[in-house]
């Protein structure tokens, strides 16, 4: 299937290079490309895209525009493409519904990942700097909610999270698991259900929270 992908960044160089480069792979379609936050909204208003890659650091207020496309479009996902990796604005960014937090720096197909991970409605965060915010997060209130959780991991559940944790798609861990893509995903939605989160960055959170191997039950390592 064909994503209808947009994306707005104030360095033009690039800007035209990620527009170039997505172009002419098949199953994306860019429909728009704009340089600031008030482009970001206009472009999504015009073309509805199914994603729109945005860098924060650009003229206007990013995080209002962002704001205004998860509220008025949210069928459009937003992945963020920035070189900031200030902690407390990527919470504020994926608290309020961003689908993708990809840093500057980041392999193209780091980045092609994150954008097919939105579109598929899952979240998707550089897994180096998804520590850092796992770490930063221990002790706030979604952290603190689930470390008292008392619902016990089945063997296979704990191996999910394994691959979670280790920055595997559904895809990888099913092949690690010999089971398909179909079973992870259902099993995803058993775990977001039984820990009480909204997707896969609160997920991996949530477990974090809750993961320190008093009983030596959990298995990152998944055999």
């Amino acid at each position: 299937m064909c994503m209808r992908i947009a994306f707005v960044d104030d360095h033009p160089v690039l800007l035209e290079g990620l527009v170039s480069l997505y172009s002419e792979k098949a199953d994306f379609e860019v429909v728009g490309m704009g340089g600031t936050a008030s482009d970001a909204i206009r472009i999504v208003e015009q073309t509805r895209p199914d994603a729109i890659v945005v860098d924060l650091s650009m003229p206007g207020d990013s995080f209002s525009a962002i704001a205004d496309v998860l509220s008025r479009f949210p069928e459009t996902k937003v992945v963020v493409f920035t070189a900031s990796n200030a902690i407390q604005s990527a919470i504020e960014l994926l608290e309020a519904g961003v689908a993708g937090y990809v840093l500057k720096g980041s392999s193209c197909q780091e980045l092609q990942e994150a954008i097919k991970t939105a579109c598929r409605g899952d979240s998707y965060v550089t897994p180096g700097f998804a520590t850092r915010l796992i770490m930063s997060m221990k002790l706030t209130d979604i952290a603190r909610k689930h470390r008292n959780a008392q619902q016990q991991l089945h063997h296979r559940e704990e191996q999910i999270v394994g691959g979670l944790l280790k920055g595997m798609t559904n895809r990888e861990i099913g092949v690690n698991l010999s089971i398909s893509e179909k079973t992870v995903k259902h099993y995803m939605t058993s775990l977001m259900q039984k820990l009480g989160v909204r997707n896969r960055v609160e997920l991996v959170i949530a477990v974090k929270s809750r993961a320190a191997p008093r009983d030596g039950r959990f298995d990152p390592t998944m055999g």
